[in-house]
This record gives structure tokens, sequence and C-alpha cells, in this order.
């Protein structure tokens, strides 16, 4: 049986205070819980202050690229589908540069877990706003108020077809460690969506702005009634924060559908090149 201190890395340089460090603690709980250990996962992360979590976590994991983080994974995935896959990064990583890598993830259904760490702002560069930032933000790179509306995630995710769609609050390990693990044993393209206070470079959605705000969803709500997911995603308008899973719904994986992935997976099969069939057309 493993324990948290299994997947603990070296220690970690986030600012105190910042959500990180309780989504830090929840990731490695979720994985306890599932009964995971370091070298039965995959973890993918991108840049910013949510990618440095690549030195304190204890896992098979890559570094990859600003927002190249859901293209390296998928490439994991299709390569050995029985491998878990989860993707670690901010709401600059993966809904900015990587919101293309992202859509077309959502819409092919691959299996694998995005933990988004949504701050609106890129905290490692020193603040500069984020897509999911309020319109009118100010910031060093907006110093007048940010023009363009906040990007949803969560309406973006349900309406381009993830199969599970999750939002929770840095502020609340327990809750997050619950939402993380379900996303992992969903089977499909899973979104946790986790609101992280920064509290160098945010003095707007902080812990205390969050609390009021923020709900569970109740025993009454029903995440595969898609038109209500929308509606609770929609919420954040009126600054209100739903926290659970919004929406879930059972549909074949893209690695469930691709033939060659069919019996053996591509990391245990065995190819016979006959290169010499090919030389009298390069010749």
């Amino acid at each position: 049986m493993t324990t948290v201190q299994d997947f603990s890395g070296y220690t970690p340089t986030w600012c105190p205070g910042c959500g990180d460090w309780g989504i830090g603690v929840a990731i490695k709980g979720a994985f306890v819980k599932l009964g995971l250990d370091p070298s039965s996962l995959c973890v993918v992360f991108d840049i910013g202050c949510s990618g440095n979590m690549n030195d304190f976590l204890n896992a098979y994991a890559m570094h990859a690229l600003h927002g190249r983080s859901l293209a390296t994974a998928l490439g994991v995935k299709i390569a050995n589908p029985q491998l878990p896959v989860v993707i670690v990064g901010g709401d600059g990583g993966i809904y900015g540069e990587g919101g293309n890598h992202f859509l077309h993830a959502c819409r092919g259904n691959h299996d694998v877990t995005v933990i988004v760490h949504d701050n609106s702002v890129y905290g490692l560069t020193t603040g500069q706003v984020a897509p999911t930032a309020d319109k009118g933000m100010k910031s060093k790179s907006t110093p007048f108020g940010i023009i363009e509306t906040p990007v949803n995630p969560l309406v973006l995710a349900v309406t381009q077809g993830a199969t599970f769609v999750a939002q929770t609050f840095a502020g609340d390990v327990n809750h997050m460690i619950e939402m993380i693990k379900r996303g992992i044993e969903h089977k499909g393209f899973s979104l946790i969506n986790i609101l992280q206070p920064c509290v160098t470079f945010n003095k707007i959605n902080t812990y205390q702005y969050y609390l009021p705000r923020v709900y569970k969803l109740g025993l009454e709500y029903k995440p595969e009634d898609q038109r209500e997911a929308i509606g609770k995603a929609m919420e954040s308008t009126v600054e209100k924060f739903p926290l659970g899973v919004l929406y879930k719904v059972e549909r074949p994986s893209f690695t469930d559908q691709l033939p060659q992935l069919s019996g053996k997976t591509l990391v245990e099969k065995t190819y016979d090149l006959a290169f010499e069939a090919f030389e009298e057309e390069f010749i």
C-alpha cells in the first residue's frame, strides 16, 4: 500500500499560502486512494507554477513545452492505453497556449485526466492576466484592464465532447481528492478545474473572495443533463461557483475505437519493417 510520502519529491518552492500546496497534497492523496504507485501512472506537466510540481511529485513524469502538455500526454496514452495518464497545468497553458489541444482532446474523448490550476494569472512570469481573468482585470500586461471576456472552460468542455467535467476549490483538500479520484476512474476525457487563489499576484480572486461564493452540488443534481451542466457552468458570470461533478456521461474513448490497438498495445507489439520494399521508390 502506497503512502503520500511515496509520491513526494523535492520540497515545493511555491509562495506561502499558494493554492498549489493544497492541490499538490490532493493529487498525492487521490493517487493513494486509487491504489496507484509512482511507477504505475504517467503525469505530464505544463509550464508555470503548476508545472513546477514536476520536481515535487514522484512518478513517471514529463515536463512538456508550454501549452503542449495535452499533446504529449495523448501520445503517451495512445502508445499504452492501459496506463493512467494525468495532465497538470495552469489556466494559461491549458486554456491559452494549449487551447486548441484542449478543444480537440475533448471532442476526441481521449481517456486522460486534466487537472487545471485556475488562478486567472500567469504566476511564474509575475502576474500577467490568463484566459480565465475577468474582463477589466488590471495586471502588468493590462494596466488599463483586460479587454477580452473570460474563457469559460466548463462550458467549453461540456459542449465540445468531454465526458467528465468537475470543479473544485483549492481551499478544500478532501473535495479535491474526491474529484481527482473520480476523474481518473472515469473512462474518457476528464477535466478537473480547480479554483486556485494566487496570493501574490491576484488580489481579487482570493480565499476570502471564493469562500462565500462557492457551493457544492446537491444529491438531487443530475450530471448527465448537458443543458443543466451548461447552466451551472454559466453561474460564474454572476459570481457563483458550483463545486462537484457538473457533467458525466459514458461514451467510447478515443483509444477504444482505434483498430490498431485491438489486442496488444503499441508498446507491446513487434514490427517486421521490410524496408527493401520501399527502396525502389526512394532511390
